[in-house]
């Protein structure tokens, strides 16, 4: 396994994590958003929540993209090491 794709496969897992995360926040800020309780704070928390599970998944998107480009032009324009010289 080369460096390219061993950083690939890093990179995979975490945003895997990173999406796992997002999920997990929309989740907690809907919940917290939505409780019939008359508490505007708890509201408030889960809807500033949301905004930033928002804005997560923005730049997670936006990052991926981004990583997904460089690692095609790095992958096109890897050449492997020529064989060492024989004696």
């Amino acid at each position: 396994m080369g460096l390219v794709e061993f950083v690939r496969d890093i990179t995979a897992q975490v945003v895997v994590v990173a999406w796992a995360l997002f999920f997990l926040s929309w989740v907690v800020g809907w919940a917290l958003k939505g409780l019939p309780i008359p508490l505007t704070r708890v509201k408030k928390i889960g809807e500033r929540i949301l905004e930033d599970g928002v804005w997560a998944a923005f730049w997670l998107a936006v990052g991926s993209s981004v990583f997904a480009l460089v690692s095609y032009i790095a992958s096109s324009v890897y050449q492997p090491l020529p064989p060492p010289p024989s004696p």
